[in-house]
């Protein structure tokens, strides 16, 4: 008599949470008829290139769940302040071509004049319960405010870590255009975007812009989803021509053929800015291990690379500073330019890179 009822609130409290707006919402109408016409859609929800198994084989959900309670490193956070400078992105010259990392995966560019922003997360947390997967101490030191008009905003896919609601709400007056992939358009219109500011894109498809600049829409191996159901919308990586330049704009991937693939159809590239953390054995298909990343840099044929999706939350088992230790010491074991800077920092893309340690003097 009593149990129905509170296993029946339970329930009510559970759908009426994930029915919240920082969900979003499933592709519907128009959208949902596009989507089911795409050639990598299939059985209701899209997919990767390759066969791509959420975790490895002979791997379960129990053990990960073990490990991440008992074995994670004592290290999965910095023991210190992680160091910052801000700079002014209103005041920056209109003829530098820059990079300002903000942690994780989101990063401003300056390129040609044109402002833009990839994947911003100022929200203080990567998680739907914003208490939890906290940034690290520090590392918060822009806000949606410290943003320029925006030109271009980049949003790879749709997790958590990657689409912030709040940082996107915040920014909304800024935003003059969104390239995003295909179904991520319908949180956004729940979330108060003119359809006209937003372009969704599936794999191999291109954006003619302004100025001379084009962006396409490349594959990349991961899996999308904010709620219960995941991959209603798809997951990508950008190539961006600029009249300068081609950069690599990657978005969370495990390593496959795709990184040889666009290399030889879109490459070689001048820059490329990859992901190097989060990862494990246990979901290698999905996140690459830091060896694999500079072998990606390698397959992209790209001239020197920036390693992102560290230095600000921790997903994964790994120590907080292990993903740039390894992927460095790979890259300069087979002579890969790689470009280090310190969140906040603008990092001149013209420039050869100079090696900056900066994660070493965090005690």
């Amino acid at each position: 008599m009593i149990f129905i009822p509170i296993v029946l609130l339970v329930f009510a409290i559970i759908w009426w949470y994930i029915n919240r707006p920082p969900f979003g919402r499933a592709p519907a109408g128009d959208r949902l008829k596009k989507i089911s016409s795409a050639t990598n859609y299939l059985n209701g929800k899209f997919q990767n290139q390759h066969f791509t198994p959420d975790l490895k084989e002979g791997t379960s959900m129990v053990t990960v769940l073990n490990d991440f309670v008992f074995k994670r490193s004592k290290n999965s956070k910095p023991p210190g302040i992680i160091p910052t400078v801000k700079t002014d992105l209103h005041t920056l010259p209109i003829d530098k071509n820059l990079m300002v990392w903000f942690g994780h995966s989101s990063y401003f560019l300056q390129i040609d004049g044109k402002k833009i922003l990839v994947d911003p997360v100022f929200s203080g947390s990567a998680s739907p319960v914003n208490f939890t997967t906290r940034s690290f101490i520090g590392t918060d030191v822009y806000t949606a405010a410290d943003m320029p008009m925006i030109d271009y905003l980049f949003i790879t896919h749709d997790h958590w870590d990657h689409l912030d609601y709040p940082t996107i709400k915040a920014l909304q007056p800024k935003i003059k255009k969104i390239i995003t992939g295909l179904g991520v358009g319908a949180h956004l219109e729940r979330w108060g975007f003119d359809s006209r500011l937003i372009e969704e894109k599936n794999w191999h498809e291109t954006v003619e812009l302004n100025d001379g600049f084009k962006v396409t829409a490349a594959p990349a191996r991961h899996f999308s989803g904010r709620g219960l159901k995941r991959n209603q919308a798809i997951w990508l990586s950008f190539v961006l021509q600029t009249p300068a330049m081609k950069v690599y704009i990657g978005g969370d991937s495990g390593y496959d053929s795709h990184f040889k693939e666009e290399g030889d159809q879109y490459g070689p590239f001048d820059f490329a800015i990859l992901e190097c953390g989060q990862y494990n054995e246990y979901w290698k298909y999905i996140h690459m291990m830091p060896e694999e990343v500079v072998q990606a840099c390698i397959d992209l044929r790209a001239a020197k690379f920036f390693p992102v999706h560290w230095s600000k939350f921790s997903l994964a088992l790994h120590a907080w500073n292990e993903p740039i230790e390894r992927v460095t010491a790979e890259a300069n074991k087979r002579n890969i330019k790689i470009v280090t800077g310190i969140i906040g920092e603008a990092i001149d893309l013209n420039n050869e890179p100079t090696p900056n340690y900066w994660w070493q003097t965090v005690t």
